[in-house]
């Protein structure tokens, strides 16, 4: 009948967002960019489509869970890319070589909102060894993997992250592009707000529903 195909079609749709490969690829650059920068000045997000997209494409290269060897794919693609993303300019701008360990892994947590204590902070830490600065690029790497693959901040920002993903998968947009008629994040805090409503229920808070049944999201396949 009519509303099982529609929860089935709900369902399906957010599976890919719940998926194995999609929260160790995309959800996690994602949260390297949060641990890396925090949000963006003035914004509730850290990351931009345009950021968002080529990054999780390269982190993603080839990873096909279940197929044989992918966990050992993802784990050279993860290597590769945050040993790149903190050589960036960018980031280098934001954590200079001369920063000690403490310091360097004292503003991962700040930009990404954890405590400074417990066992992640001081693995954290442990990746520079007995060294005096963080110009180290693989321990840079690994302190910053540390930090992005935490269960704790998987866990802070994954409803954040469930909406903005509705917006890249669905309308292929910023939140505050256009068409949004404000160009502010209203429909996002709007969302937000629903979704913590109902505890993370997408189904409850008919939020996933909402942008497969939207006006703007079945034009993009019409004539």
């Amino acid at each position: 009948d009519q509303q099982c195909r529609d929860a089935k079609r709900i369902n399906v749709s957010a599976a890919y967002f719940l998926s194995i490969e999609f929260q160790q690829t995309g959800y996690l650059v994602y949260r390297i960019y949060k641990a890396s920068y925090g949000n963006l000045p003035g914004l509730p997000v850290p990351i931009r489509l345009s950021e968002f997209l080529p990054d999780t494409q390269q982190i993603g290269q080839g990873v096909i869970v279940l197929q044989p060897g992918w966990e050992q794919v993802l784990e050279n693609n993860k290597q590769t890319f945050t040993s790149g993303f903190v050589q960036r300019s960018r980031f280098t701008s934001a954590f200079p070589n001369s920063m000690t360990p403490t310091e360097f892994v004292d503003r991962l947590f700040a930009n990404a909102g954890l405590t400074t204590s417990g066992a992640d902070y001081l693995a954290a830490l442990n990746e520079f060894g007995s060294a005096t600065n963080s110009a180290d690029v693989a321990a840079r790497s690994r302190a910053l993997r540390r930090v992005a693959e935490s269960s704790t901040l998987a866990q802070q920002e994954f409803n954040r992250a469930f909406v903005l993903m509705q917006y890249f998968g669905y309308l292929h947009r910023n939140p505050n592009d256009l068409p949004e008629p404000t160009l502010d994040f209203q429909g996002y805090n709007f969302w937000l707000t629903k979704l913590n409503q109902f505890g993370g229920n997408f189904v409850n808070a008919e939020m996933v529903k909402a942008f497969i049944t939207s006006g703007e999201y079945r034009q993009r396949f019409g004539p």
